[in-house]
């Protein structure tokens, strides 16, 4: 059986979790790699809504084992709440359907108040979650921060951890409490946090994960060898990442495909298909270059019609037509073996459509993406659309416009689109 990478092209919320509870519904195990509680997956299955921020998407699938690989960071207090939510839900969260990698970095009370000072420090705010997701990877890179594992070291060894964790911190948060005290920042002060307090946290919720925590390796090895299906599931997308993204208006990790593959623990060449999940459209929550927003009633229009307002914040979504020059840009960069393009219903509501074939940048166009990005002025073209597809189950029942739509991304990217979303629940799947 294949394994099969499923990742953003764009700015996150294209719509990941739907693409991947779909493809879950033949996996045998699905990895969530990358990111931390600052992402936010949407899934609608039999007609019910389910929200997730660190769990797998494929959660509501009890036969298949869900995993937290090595890549993701995870605050214990979230994953907990999670979890119980779930199961109130009627979702089966167990052990012999939900793991959690033993390397996995733990997200710490002190890395949200780290998350808020360093944006109270920053001319230009980058707009985060402010659940310290960047801070537990700047941790992580540090070399300093615990893992699942170090919950079950002994207490005085687990202390002095903590201890060297929080040394960095007890010193930015005595500077900027100066600072603010001075009046320089009109800022709540930041607490004190103590080692007693953070071994309290760990203790607080080993408790209730402890049964989940194991080597992922080890389960991964087992299935490549028995063949089984494995779906790793990516978080965030390419142009938040921190390498070829929208620097410095990036995540803090490595969303595009290899970064991915990374995060599960699974070699580049075990990979058969990496499928990019996109919207007909585009949407960015947070600060940075946005070439094809729209700040109008088209935008207003796309925001309302597509439920544009995030999963982890609740904030509204910035909004644009579909720039296929960055999609492009990912082909190689991604490996990509095929498409899937979500909201198709929600921009067939206009009569005319625009689409971004390439930039005015320098008094030239061009068709790549230059890394002062903010500087590009998008080149449309024009199409009709009007279309409905309420009803259609396949391709050809799509009307022609939509079609047209379809094919004319294909044909720019040189990617084939294998899923077309037509609603929110996972029902409403074309395959092409």
């Amino acid at each position: 059986m294949p394994i099969k990478m499923i990742v953003g092209l764009q700015y996150g919320d294209e719509g990941k979790g739907r693409a991947v509870h779909y493809e879950a519904k033949d996996a045998d195990i699905v990895i969530r790699a990358t990111g931390g509680s600052n992402a936010g997956h949407t899934v609608v299955a039999n007609g019910k809504k389910y929200a997730m921020h660190l769990l797998p998407s494929a959660i509501i699938r009890p036969e298949v084992l869900s995993m937290i690989g090595p890549g993701v960071v995870a605050d214990l207090k979230i994953l907990v709440d999670e979890i119980e939510q779930m199961r109130k839900a009627g979702v089966k969260v167990e052990k012999d359907n939900f793991v959690i990698s033993e390397r996995t970095h733990i997200t710490f009370p002190h890395h949200r108040q780290l998350d808020r000072l360093y944006e109270m420090l920053k001319s230009e705010k980058v707009g985060t979650t402010g659940r310290g997701v960047g801070t537990t990877y700047e941790e992580k890179a540090r070399r300093t921060n615990l893992r699942m594992h170090d919950l079950f070291i002994g207490t005085s060894e687990l202390k002095e951890k903590i201890k060297e964790n929080l040394k960095v911190y007890n010193v930015l948060v005595s500077e900027a409490n100066k600072l603010i005290e001075d009046g320089i920042y009109n800022e709540e002060k930041f607490p004190a946090i103590t080692v007693d307090e953070e071994y309290n946290y760990c203790m607080e919720y080993k408790e209730k994960l402890q049964e989940f925590i194991t080597d992922t390796h080890v389960i991964i090895d087992n299935a490549i060898e028995d063949n089984k299906l494995i779906i790793i599931e990516g978080a965030q997308s390419f142009w938040l990442d921190n390498d070829h993204g929208d620097y410095p208006m990036t995540t803090s990790s490595n969303p595009n495909a290899s970064g991915t593959a990374s995060g599960a623990g699974i070699g580049p060449t075990l990979i058969d298909e990496v499928i990019g999940v996109i919207k007909a459209y585009t949407s960015r929550v947070g600060n940075g270059p946005f070439i094809t927003e729209q700040k109008n009633e088209i935008g207003d229009s796309i925001r309302e019609w597509g439920h544009e307002y995030g999963t982890t914040t609740g904030r509204p979504r910035r909004t644009g037509w579909l720039d296929l020059v960055m999609i492009k840009h990912t082909k190689n960069t991604s490996g990509l073996t095929a498409l899937c393009v979500n909201h198709l219903d929600t921009i067939g509501k206009f009569d005319s459509i625009n689409v971004c074939i390439g930039y005015k940048y320098k008094g030239k166009i061009i068709k790549h993406v230059p890394i002062d990005k903010e500087n590009c002025e998008p080149v449309y073209e024009t199409l009709k659309a009007g279309w409905n597809t309420e009803g259609a189950t396949t391709f050809e029942e799509l009307p022609k416009e939509a079609q047209e739509y379809i094919n004319f991304i294909e044909k720019y990217t040189g990617v084939f689109v294998k899923y077309i979303g037509v609603g929110a629940d996972e029902k409403r799947t074309i395959i092409k």
